[in-house]
């Protein structure tokens, strides 16, 4: 219990402190407890049991900021939340992967963007508070690339032996008119067979079941998991570019950010003493700037007594 009102009284700080995020955060929970109890009603069981884990998915930015003591910023947190009902309820439950064309697509290069600036932010925390490690911004552009690309190969294994094992059909399918293969060869002497131009497949099965698959073949997953490993890839690439030249900026002094630099700093989380730091760097440019506009208006008074004399 002690736990549970620790917890309600940090949420009740955090409100204070990022009240855009608790917003997003409370109208996609309201969503999410609508949607489960649609699903009761229909006894879609399943569905009901994929809007519970999308209200324990939304509990782990909290979670993991009171924990490690971070700061998520809020562009980056309401993306996570928007990503996760987008991917469970809207995608899976609603069934936009199949209805919308490109659904899934968008959502493997948000997780490569997205993956891309955990990993920035996980290597970036150690080299700014850590006395042994002193790490390039290209290094850091590097982790954060492998970090992304690595978390997008372990969820094609997880959707491979998700269909392997559990029949489902995360690797969704796509229908292709041509393709070649060794397998079709009869000397079995590695010899390449094409087929082309197929208009439609027809499958047998043991227990006499016959299906048609009208427009070509049915290439099992093979397509889909490279185009979104592809699309992971791009996510990447973009968002290892951006923290690359953020921290290239940052090393300057006194270099002034601009809108891509503020863009990425709002998607690397910090460690809550640099926001202190980023506070008392905020203001004491912002003194600088007043004692230097103060110093002008000096200046342009001196000069125009100087003139009246």
């Amino acid at each position: 219990m002690k736990k549970i009102r620790d917890y309600i009284s940090y949420l009740r700080i955090r409100i204070k402190i990022d009240p855009v995020a608790f917003r997003i955060y409370s109208v996609l929970r309201i969503l999410v407890i609508l949607v489960a109890i649609r699903q009761l009603l229909t006894k879609n069981f399943e569905g009901f049991a994929i809007c519970i884990l999308s209200l324990l998915l939304f509990l782990i930015p909290s979670l993991l900021e009171d924990h490690f003591k971070i700061e998520i910023p809020t562009v980056f947190e309401a993306i996570i939340y928007l990503f996760i009902f987008a991917a469970e309820i809207l995608g899976e439950v609603d069934a936009f992967y199949t209805a919308i064309p490109g659904w899934d697509t968008m959502l493997h290069t948000i997780n490569g963007f997205l993956a891309a600036a955990v990993g920035f932010s996980l290597v970036d925390l150690l080299n700014r508070h850590s006395k042994r490690v002193d790490l390039s911004p290209f290094y850091l552009a590097l982790a954060a690339f492998c970090f992304s690309m690595t978390i997008g190969v372990l969820w094609e294994f997880i959707e491979c032996f998700a269909d392997l094992f559990l029949g489902q059909d995360m690797q969704k399918d796509f229908i292709v008119q041509n393709f070649q293969s060794v397998s079709l060869d009869p000397t079995h002497s590695q010899k390449i067979i094409a087929v082309k131009n197929i208009t439609d497949t027809v499958i047998h099965t043991a227990d006499g079941k016959t299906y048609i698959i009208e427009g070509g073949y049915l290439d099992i997953g093979i397509l889909d998991t490279m185009k979104d490993l592809f699309v992971n890839f791009i996510g990447a690439v973009v968002f290892s570019t951006l923290g690359y030249f953020y921290v290239k900026r940052r090393e300057k002094l006194n270099a002034e950010e601009n809108r891509t630099d503020k863009l990425t700093r709002s998607l690397i989380v910090r460690n809550i003493m640099d926001e202190d730091e980023e506070f008392r760097a905020e203001e004491e440019r912002y003194q600088e700037n007043q004692e230097a506009a103060a110093q002008n208006v000096g200046r342009k008074y001196k000069g125009k007594k100087k003139k009246q004399s």
